[in-house]
């Protein structure tokens, strides 16, 4: 089972990215995805998640009417556009499961909950 973030890059402050999480060896629409990140010398954060069954997404209160997470079952990719990025939007970003079909609305920002991970994607928001 392997998970991979991709799209990550430079981007000025304002900008957009729009990143992508594909799995192999795993079927992606069984299973809520959430988003974290972590910048230099910080704790790995919560950004959102999406469940699996009726698409309800959660989010981080910094990223909210920013950041907005979809999935592509027909892809089996989960995406997180982000838009009016902002310095502090720099990190890496990281997609996870917890092989659960629900977020959970009080613990789908906890890290120790998600068992599998996807290599980071690199986003730095910079003037």
């Amino acid at each position: 089972v392997q998970l991979q973030a991709s799209g990550g890059g430079s981007v000025q402050p304002g900008g957009s990215l729009r990143l992508s999480c594909a799995a192999s060896g795993l079927t992606l629409d069984y299973y809520a995805i959430g988003w974290f990140r972590q910048a230099p010398g910080k704790e790995r954060e919560g950004v959102g998640c999406i469940n699996s069954v009726d698409g309800r997404t959660y989010y981080t209160d910094s990223v909210k009417g920013r950041f907005t997470i979809s999935r592509d079952n027909a892809e089996n990719t989960v995406y997180l556009r982000m838009h009016s990025l902002k310095p502090e939007d720099t990190a890496v970003y990281y997609c996870a499961t917890d092989h659960r079909s629900e977020c959970g609305d009080n613990r789908w920002y906890a890290v120790s909950l998600y068992d599998y991970w996807g290599q980071g994607t690199l986003v730095t928001v910079s003037s």
